[in-house]
């Protein structure tokens, strides 16, 4: 029987404040175990929590990015259940009244929009993290660290829409391009900004009712929440076919060995005896503050990426890798502005200087005070004019990177300014052909493909200054004051 894979997505965004969602304990990553905890987020008696206002407002700003609702009262919730990493038992969430309901994330391209339609994004406070033991010669205890306790997380909750695991890689990858854009998470999954719960069914097609489902927990990278999802469409698909049913449970991905394990019967809303927060009041976010929110919020990726298309005439592909982060669309932007010709900008920025990036593991920032937008749109101009050839204009662009200066005076100080004087190329033209003959001969017999050594020569006897199209032009000259090709 052919089914039909219905797929949901829970991602826990671990938003980017400075200090956690209730105390004051620094928000960041690693560090030595329980060293950034206090009674708050340690859950001691008497400690009570106070909201950091920053994080309602990354909750806020998400959902308008999303076209959402954003409400102006939201009420926390206790989330009760048990974790030995989670010191008051209960977990500071939102549960019937969210900040934010509906919208949608658009997972397609500038030219093929795709919705999927979101639920809700709730905030609420992260748990511990327990280490247990995995390998030979560990200690046999499992290890407790709080630093994590009480950061803020906004979780954003899709419709069951989605119908591949290349739509939920899809979704991942636009939500973490979202986030970053907007500056409210780092999106790194290997530290667990991002984390993903998928719920995950099979159906067979046609049907509109919708099967029993699996939750597959704290995936935490997008390739392995791909993987996962075609595992459990692979394991229930097996189980229907040979005549099972299945019985909805929570799943564990084991990613080194990519298989999946049953962590525990699912539990309804109801087993979490949600019940308002006492301690926290009502979360109010006046429409003056959100009307600041809205009118502070950037130009959305996939509206730059249409603009660059029309109004710059780039490719798709080409407005689509410049819009991947926000920093990388805005060199890009600022170095046309400065003067230089958009395709070349963007042909530049995708091949040498994302490679530059990689290279030298420098961030695009730290690249930028050495290459400033209008120093390099001067490179590109060179270039453009042809005062420089590709080969030089990429030698001088390795210069622009380690010496300060105009891009114009270096080239110059470096010899790397091309050489478009015809009569000085053809003197050079005809000690090629003197120093070739044979292959001289070979052209005047007839073989065109002779002419192309012939540049090579002349352009290594130029390093690499020669105007190849003006090397070519002269070469074919002075062959042709030798006699003419068969």
């Amino acid at each position: 029987m052919a089914y039909e894979t219905v797929l949901g997505l829970e991602v826990h965004i671990q938003l980017a404040t400075r200090s956690k969602l209730f105390c004051a304990c620094p928000n960041e990553f690693a560090g030595e175990p329980n060293t950034r905890v206090c009674p708050v987020c340690l859950a001691l008696p008497g400690a009570l929590p106070t909201l950091n206002a920053a994080a309602p407002a990354m909750v806020a700003r998400l959902g308008l990015a999303l076209g959402a609702t954003v409400h102006e009262r939201s009420i926390f919730s206790r989330k009760n259940y048990f974790y030995p990493d989670m010191p008051k038992d209960y977990q500071i969430s939102q549960y019937d009244r969210p900040i934010v309901t509906g919208g949608f994330l658009d997972i397609g391209t500038a030219q093929a929009p795709h919705r999927v339609p979101i639920t809700r994004v709730h905030l609420e406070e992260d748990t511990g993290k327990s280490s247990h033991p995995e390998k030979p010669g560990d200690r046999e205890e499992t290890r407790l660290d709080f630093n994590r306790c009480g950061v803020p997380l906004a979780e954003m909750v899709s419709e069951p829409a989605m119908r591949s695991a290349e739509e939920a890689f899809a979704y991942l990858v636009a939500l973490r391009r979202l986030v970053r854009w907007l500056g409210i998470s780092d999106g790194d999954m290997e530290k667990g900004s991002l984390r993903c719960d998928a719920n995950v069914s099979i159906r067979p097609v046609g049907a509109k009712e919708f099967g029993t489902r699996s939750e597959i927990k704290n995936l935490n990278s997008i390739m392995g929440v791909k993987n996962a999802i075609l595992a459990e469409v692979a394991r229930q698909t097996g189980v229907l076919d040979a005549g099972g049913t299945i019985t909805q449970a929570t799943l564990l991905w084991d990613q080194d060995k990519e298989r999946l394990q049953v962590m525990r019967s699912k539990e309804e809303a109801h087993d979490y005896r949600y019940f308002p927060e006492p301690d926290l009041p009502p979360l109010d976010f006046p429409a003056a503050a959100l009307e600041a929110e809205r009118a502070a919020l950037p130009e959305l990726p996939l509206d730059r990426a249409r603009r660059f298309e029309a109004a710059l005439g780039l490719p798709a592909y080409d407005a689509d890798l410049l819009t991947d982060a926000k920093d990388l669309a805005d060199y890009f932007e600022e170095t046309v502005v400065a003067g230089a010709p958009a395709k070349a900008a963007a042909n530049w920025i995708g091949n040498d200087v994302l490679r530059t990036l990689k290279e030298t593991g420098r961030s695009l920032p730290e690249f930028a005070a050495t290459l400033p937008p209008a120093r390099f749109a001067a490179l590109l101009n060179l270039a453009a004019g042809g005062t420089l050839s590709s080969k030089l204009a990429r030698d001088l662009f390795a210069v622009l990177l380690r010496e300060e200066g105009e891009p114009a005076e270096l080239a110059k100080r470096h010899g790397l300014v091309q050489e478009s004087d015809a009569g000085a190329l053809l003197a050079v033209a005809e000690a090629v052909l003197d120093a070739n003959p044979s292959v001289t001969a070979d052209f005047l017999g007839g073989k065109d493909k002779a002419l192309t050594f012939l540049v090579g020569q002349l352009m290594k006897e130029t390093k690499g200054r020669a105007n190849p199209a003006l090397a070519q032009q002269v070469l074919r000259e002075a062959l042709s004051r030798r006699g003419t090709p068969n």
